[in-house]
């Protein structure tokens, strides 16, 4: 059974950090590209960052510079690590774990909420 679960989420002011951790069990970790989404309500679910199993970044244009996603393999965890917070970064973030062959949606986290505000 695949879980991948989120934690990290809460309430920062504006200009904050706060880390989210994506833990994962029930597939083989370092095969699946791992990436970070967002939705608030109203809205699609956006692409915040991807990695791929080789290490590979990409991020929203929308956090660039201030977003940065990692794994850690041996963990079987995906990090994202937000800083200089913005109002408009407050949502629910989800966790997705993509595996080979690398269509579809993948699996998904239950989500974690961030709060910017003052």
């Amino acid at each position: 059974q695949v879980q991948l679960v989120e934690s990290g989420g809460g309430l920062v002011q504006p200009g904050g950090s706060l880390r989210l951790s994506c833990a994962a069990s029930g597939i083989i970790f370092s095969s699946n590209v791992m990436r970070w989404y967002r939705q608030t309500p109203g809205n699609q679910r956006e692409l915040v960052a991807g990695i791929t199993t080789g290490g590979i970044t990409n991020c929203a244009d929308s956090v660039k510079g201030r977003f940065t996603i990692s794994r850690d393999n041996a963990k079987n965890s995906v990090y994202l690590q937000m800083n200089s917070l913005k109002p408009e970064d407050t949502a629910v973030y989800y966790c997705n774990a993509l595996p080979p062959p690398y269509d579809g949606m993948g699996y998904w986290g239950k989500g974690t909420l961030v709060t910017v505000s003052s």
